[in-house]
């Protein structure tokens, strides 16, 4: 059974356990993944996960789930309504 809130969008989830391992429900899209930096499109807003040897081990994004396993450094939440105001993509000021 999957759970809404009252904007009907899934449940946004992080457990992180250690350090080590991650798991994120809510999850709509992996923009991109290297060893360093997982970026998501969460239903929260962008996250991007830096570490040190970090790896998706699962992936479903018809639930909307991602595992991941690694030492994670950082978290960090934005929102991707100011970039679509001003044309511009999230990867595009991210890279500036």
């Amino acid at each position: 059974m999957e759970e809404f809130n009252t904007n009907k969008q899934r449940q946004h989830k992080m457990i992180l356990a250690n350090r080590k391992t991650c798991n994120l429900s809510g999850v709509a899209d992996v923009l991109s993944f290297d060893l360093n930096e997982i970026l998501l499109e969460t239903d929260q807003g962008m996250l991007m996960i830096r570490g040190t040897q970090l790896h998706v081990t699962r992936l479903s994004l018809e639930k909307g789930e991602v595992d991941i396993e690694g030492k994670v450094d950082s978290m960090t939440y934005s929102e991707t309504s100011s970039f679509a105001e001003k044309g511009e993509s999230f990867l595009s000021k991210l890279f500036k």
